[in-house]
């Protein structure tokens, strides 16, 4: 590559961004930021010097350049900038097959100098990044339209979740958590006995919480013994982390579990829904509670005096909580589902590319 281009790397920051730049600032992340100065004002292909992924991005124009990213520009008449930036995309497995480094791979300029670029002629070339340039086009506008889909899926969900516990109904009365049943908070019995530790009982900790409200059980468990250190959480139970970086992120278990003392637990009383508690604790005010509840200097903590005082507003019959719990289901499934869909779309579109770059830098295009 480096008889097709000149290779530089930039002399900024990352204290050189600003706010409200005039020029495109490209470092080592994906996020484009912004410069008061520009060190380049042409036609560049753009790669980060450190990370995982060295993937180029295309840009013409005036920008700046963090001292640990690379601009390929000036390029010769053998070659088409758009041509190089598919290939690299195509061959991307060869910069992390060569970057140094024991812990943050970094590349120097030789491995750019000495990659190998199957080169044909300009007119193939720009062949080529026509039919992939279209192709492209259209596989961006079909991933647009899926993360659209879903993305309003989630509005109608947060919108519906916003209305019903906002407007209420008639008879709704606010009740603290422990007015309406069992408030509990975890605890971690001792690691150094093995015997604690079985399949008797699923012990439940933050990272257990998937992202529907259900509790990932099959990673750790307590056996009788280790179950006396542990206080145990009743089926039809709702938990929600009581401490650090994901305090109010919130699950319901439908079986027995315990916890670890970053949890705290709510076991409703009879005549109280813990699908229809979970779901109000989603919520906008509901989450606000927590933080204000939970404000410390360093780290925020719901302890179980708090958590205990925390309120929720329950309609005056479980059939009306169960109706709306019902609601929120079929809404959650939908989206979920949408959500499959997208995942399949994007794993979809990914091989697509890839079958595309394949061909055409094989000769099948």
């Amino acid at each position: 590559m480096g008889q097709l281009c000149s290779i530089s790397s930039g002399d900024s920051d990352t204290q050189d961004a600003v706010e409200d730049g005039a020029y495109a600032f490209f470092d080592r992340s994906r996020t484009v930021k912004k410069s008061s100065r520009f060190l380049y004002d042409c036609e560049a292909l753009i790669i980060p010097g450190e990370g995982k992924e060295f993937l180029p991005r295309h840009f013409v124009g005036k920008f700046d350049l963090h001292q640990r990213a690379y601009a390929l520009f000036d390029f010769t008449i053998q070659i088409d900038p758009r041509f190089l930036y598919f290939y690299l995309h195509h061959f991307s497995h060869y910069l992390p097959s060569v970057a140094v480094g024991a812990t943050v791979k970094s590349l120097r300029r030789r491995h750019f100098e000495q990659l190998p670029v199957a080169v044909t002629t300009l007119a193939e070339q720009q062949r080529i990044v026509g039919v992939l340039d279209e192709a492209f086009a259209g596989l961006a506008t079909a991933q647009a339209h899926a993360e659209k889909n879903l993305q309003n899926a989630r509005a109608l969900f947060e919108s519906h979740l916003q209305s019903v516990f906002t407007q209420r109904g008639n008879g709704w009365a606010e009740k603290r958590l422990e007015e309406i049943g069992k408030t509990q908070t975890g605890s971690t019995p001792k690691s150094s006995d093995p015997e604690c530790y079985g399949d008797f009982i699923p012990f439940v900790k933050p990272a257990d919480f998937n992202k529907d409200g259900s509790l990932d059980c099959e990673n750790d468990g307590l056996s009788k013994k280790g179950l006396d250190g542990a206080r145990k959480v009743a089926a039809g139970s709702v938990l929600m982390v009581c401490i650090g970086a994901t305090i109010g992120k919130c699950g319901y278990c439908d079986c027995d579990v315990t916890t670890n003392q970053q949890i705290n637990a709510l076991t409703p009383s009879a005549g109280v829904s813990h699908k229809f508690i979970y779901y109000q604790m989603l919520t906008e005010s509901f989450q606000r509670s927590v933080m204000h509840s939970s404000a410390q200097a360093t780290l925020p903590i719901i302890n179980k005096s708090k958590w205990s005082a925390l309120a929720v507003a329950l309609p005056p019959k479980l059939e009306e909580q169960k109706q709306i719990v019902a609601k929120f289901d079929a809404l959650a499934t939908e989206t979920q589902r949408l959500a499959r869909h997208y995942q399949q779309k994007q794993a979809a579109l990914a091989a697509l590319k890839k079958s595309l770059l394949h061909q055409a830098f094989t000769g099948e295009l």
